[in-house]
């Protein structure tokens, strides 16, 4: 009788394929040689990026190299550096250079770029397991939770960033306030809706987490804020208790740590005090400012956020950690893996060997994970977390300086108060009416990109649009921001001197 597998095909013996091929190079020394010239060119792309332009636009024969089809057979991996060095490396976002200041991005570090390096090359999959990639990024978590004062029982997961972080965060609410299993019945099983607050100058992100997570938009109330831009406490408990008149089930106060506009940072003790006599859950969005913990002269601004149920935090913002790193820290351990954990049969745990530790896949919602641990850990390390404060303090204080700068010019004008390190204003010189000052304003930071001199963004802060600064780069320094208040007044004073009207 023919013997046959399991699928009931016939059994043949093994059979050796006819070409056993590698990625690996034929030539390790040839490899060697180029990659040390990466390596020399790297330090120098760091040393030099004071001399370079911030950001520069694309010639139209770069773009064109990425319409290229699909390559078909190999190519000398040289050629490949060098066009990727002609083409790619001088035409960054410019988020490294000391006078990128848009939107809110760190600027990275050579020692943690070392780090995703040599974690490509040992490309451990940080799903979990017996092994020291998986302890260092426990490690790296436990750090944070001690950055922000956490207990050592809380429960924490690095992720691909703020949103992410927020993301996870809002699901551990949501499941533990749900009233019932929401992850075997769904949302449309709970008695009463959800409510979840935050202030009119939360982040987009906390939308997308309330759409993520099936409860809508309406699930998500925003509330004013007062005239430093922080959530106004006696809007927020009459919003409760409209809430709950109405038969909604209030949940979650989402407090924010630095606000994405401006950088205010809502009271968090009172919030705090808010969550516990109302019986809310308490997140705080710290992408922007929950490291201000280690500043030495700044940490009071955050007091209280130890007090929270879960944190979103950004390595990747103020601690400098290369594209992407986040974190999310949740107070209750057991409520944290409740809301992700489970076990198919071919991930089981056994008592020895690879799967005898932990699995990390289970404190969020990916199951591969990358060694996003190391670059923070090296960075860490070797400069010790007092130095990654004096530089926190360092941007908030270029943040007054440049407050300063502004009050000091007068066709300079501050929209909204300076909190930390995002300052706000605009261009305004005498004659130009109100209507025109965006369009004016906004062909100023065009200017200013397009000649690589600096990079700001723009926002509008109640109904005012204005000019933004995020001071987020260590190699920022005050001369920086001399320039751009004399290179704003030039270009405004070239653009209303050239205009018709």
């Amino acid at each position: 009788m023919d013997k046959k597998d399991a699928a009931g095909s016939h059994a043949f013996p093994g059979v050796q394929p006819r070409f056993e091929e590698t990625l690996d190079p034929d030539d390790w020394a040839g490899l060697r040689t180029l990659s040390h010239q990466i390596i020399d060119d790297a330090v120098d792309y760091l040393r030099d990026v004071r001399s370079r332009p911030v950001w520069r636009n694309m010639p139209a024969d770069v773009t064109a190299l990425f319409e290229q089809a699909l390559p078909r057979s190999a190519s000398p991996v040289e050629g490949i550096y060098h066009e990727l060095a002609e083409n790619v490396l001088p035409y960054p976002l410019g988020n490294v250079h000391p006078r990128f200041w848009s939107w809110y991005m760190g600027a990275s570090n050579f020692t943690g770029a070392l780090g995703d390096f040599l974690a490509a090359i040992q490309g451990s999959n940080l799903g979990g397991g017996n092994h020291a990639a998986a302890l260092m990024d426990r490690q790296v978590v436990n750090w944070c939770k001690e950055m922000i004062g956490f207990p050592v029982s809380a429960s924490g997961t690095l992720v691909s960033g703020g949103s992410m972080a927020n993301i996870i965060g809002l699901t551990v609410a949501r499941n533990a306030k749900a009233g019932i299993d929401v992850r075997e019945h769904g949302v449309a099983a709970m008695e009463r809706p959800l409510r979840f607050y935050g202030s009119d100058q939360v982040h987009s992100c906390h939308r997308k987490a309330m759409e993520a997570l099936g409860m809508g938009n309406r699930a998500l109330r925003c509330i004013p804020t007062d005239v430093e831009l922080r959530i106004d406490l006696a809007a927020l408990r009459v919003a409760i208790a409209e809430d709950r008149a109405a038969g909604f089930q209030p949940a979650c106060v989402i407090a924010t740590a630095g606000t994405v506009n401006t950088g205010a940072i809502d009271d968090l003790m009172a919030l705090a005090d808010l969550a516990a006599e109302e019986n809310l859950w308490l997140h705080i969005d710290g992408c922007i400012g929950a490291l201000i913990a280690i500043a030495p002269e700044n940490a009071n601004r955050v007091a209280g956020i130890e007090r929270a149920d879960s944190i979103a935090l950004d390595p990747h913002k103020w601690l400098h950690a290369p594209f992407e790193v986040g974190c999310a820290l949740v107070r209750d351990a057991s409520a944290h893996r409740g809301a992700f954990a489970v076990t198919p049969e071919y991930l089981e745990p056994t008592p020895r060997g690879i799967a005898s530790a932990p699995w990390l896949y289970e404190y969020g919602l990916q199951t591969t994970r990358g060694f996003r641990a190391l670059k923070v850990w090296m960075a860490l390390k070797e400069h010790g977390v007092e130095k990654f404060g004096r530089l926190i303090d360092q941007n908030i204080a270029q943040g007054r300086y440049l407050s300063g700068l502004i009050k000091a010019e007068p066709l300079l004008e501050l929209v909204a108060p300076t909190n930390i390190n995002i300052v706000c204003f605009r261009y305004r010189p005498e004659g130009v009416e109100e209507g025109a000052l965006k369009a004016l304003n906004i062909e100023i930071m065009l200017r200013l990109q397009e000649a690589g001199i600096a990079a700001l963004s723009d926002t509008t802060v109640h109904g005012v649009h204005c000019l933004r600064v995020a001071i987020c780069n260590h190699r920022t320094r005050c001369d920086d921001l001399d320039l751009l208040v004399n290179e704003i007044v030039r270009l405004g004073h070239q653009i209303v001197s050239a205009s018709p009207a």
